[in-house]
């Protein structure tokens, strides 16, 4: 090669790096992304109140919980309703980019699908840990991915509450009839069912509840149970505290990921993330159980709160309701039909082996006979 053509190609050499080196300027000059440092941070937006026991504090610690599992890799800054998006706009806020990852109960949004409803509860379903079995083992988080991959969202069971409450009532409920006329605060599913009997079912965030039952705005409360209730202050405005909670047996809490997201994840960080929010699913429930023990003996010993119990009557003709309004609800779509389906079909199992297993130890266990010391 000739001496003039070596120094030719030595000049194109340079002025490839020296081109190279000044397109990468700008990038060096503000950092690397924190994702290419193998560090990120994401938000978290939630529909509780900030420090609202077992909701808003369970998000914080799910928050921590992935950050730990991901060996600090994943940071999570945690809003409360109201700081970034309002309680009802959580969901859209991670479609959109605003958030990545919310932390509340599905059927909040039920108006994006009526099979959100299914993911969170429906009167008369599931208990939590007949859910836990249906997403974990009987095909709901199958479902419940395809349902969600159409809005972006790759959804996790983050929580559940347990067995909620019937509610609270500033007058006794003896019959059907004395639904009539009350507005009732109320979430989900149950409000429709509710409203066959003559009741105007009112749809309230957590922070609004109190002042809107004090204000007379509303007549009666459905919330959550002993231990979130006696936190909103409930007991100070009515008196009898109804059961069983057959309009939500359980209610399951989502933590959704904004999908780009999920999907730019590592399958080490992803397997991290899910066995975290399985762990504080279960601890989240036995929270509530431990929690709602003392509350109860709190609302009763110290408040002087009356216990009760609706009578058969109501509840089979509840029960009915719920049925009719629950079939409507499955054939919407055929999105919707095929977790209904799913649902229906394992609840049946469920029933049948909660009846054998579960209801006769209860039973057993009510029984007179003296047990230890």
């Amino acid at each position: 090669m000739r001496k003039a053509d070596i120094g030719a190609m030595k000049r194109r050499n340079f002025l490839r790096r020296a081109l190279a080196a000044s397109a990468a300027a700008p990038a060096a000059a503000f950092g690397a992304p924190a994702l290419g440092q193998g560090r990120r941070k994401l938000r978290m937006v939630t529909a509780w109140p900030r420090n609202l026991p077992g909701l808003s504090t369970g998000a914080e610690r799910l928050a921590r919980a992935i950050g730990e599992a991901t060996d600090g890799a994943l940071t999570i800054k945690v809003f409360a309703a109201g700081e970034l998006v309002s309680a009802d706009g959580a969901f859209d806020a991670v479609i959109d980019g605003t958030a990545d990852i919310y932390h509340a109960p599905d059927y909040y949004f039920r108006d994006k699908s009526p099979a959100f409803n299914f993911f969170t509860t429906i009167p008369f379903g599931m208990t939590a840990a007949e859910m836990d079995a249906w997403i974990y083992h009987g095909g709901g988080q199958q479902l419940w991915d395809e349902i969600h991959a159409s809005f972006g969202i790759k959804p996790l069971l983050a929580g559940n509450s347990g067995v909620q409450a019937f509610g609270w009532f500033r007058r006794e409920i003896k019959a059907i009839d004395d639904f009539k006329g009350l507005r009732f605060r109320v979430s989900g599913l149950a409000g429709e069912v509710l409203r066959n009997f003559g009741v105007d079912p009112v749809s309230l965030p957590p922070n609004e509840i109190f002042t809107a039952f004090k204000r007379n705005e509303i007549d009666a409360v459905e919330w959550v149970g002993p231990w979130n209730d006696l936190a909103l202050g409930l007991h100070r405005l009515a008196r009898f505290y109804y059961f069983p909670g057959v309009m939500e047996p359980s209610a399951a809490l989502t933590c959704g990921f904004n999908k780009r997201v999920w999907d730019g994840l590592s399958a080490t960080h992803k397997r991290a993330i899910a066995d975290a929010v399985a762990a504080d699913n279960k601890l989240t429930q036995s929270e509530f159980y431990a929690r709602n023990i003392d509350a109860l003996d709190t609302l009763k010993g110290g408040h002087g709160v009356q216990i009760r119990r609706l009578s058969d009557d109501i509840v089979r003709q509840l029960g009915t309701a719920a049925g009719d309004v629950v079939a409507k609800l499955g054939r919407s779509d055929v999105a919707t039909r095929k977790v209904y389906d799913s649902y229906l079909a394992f609840r049946k199992r469920a029933i049948a082996w909660s009846g054998i297993a579960l209801q006769s130890t209860l039973a057993a266990r009510a029984l007179p006979f003296k047990f230890g010391g």
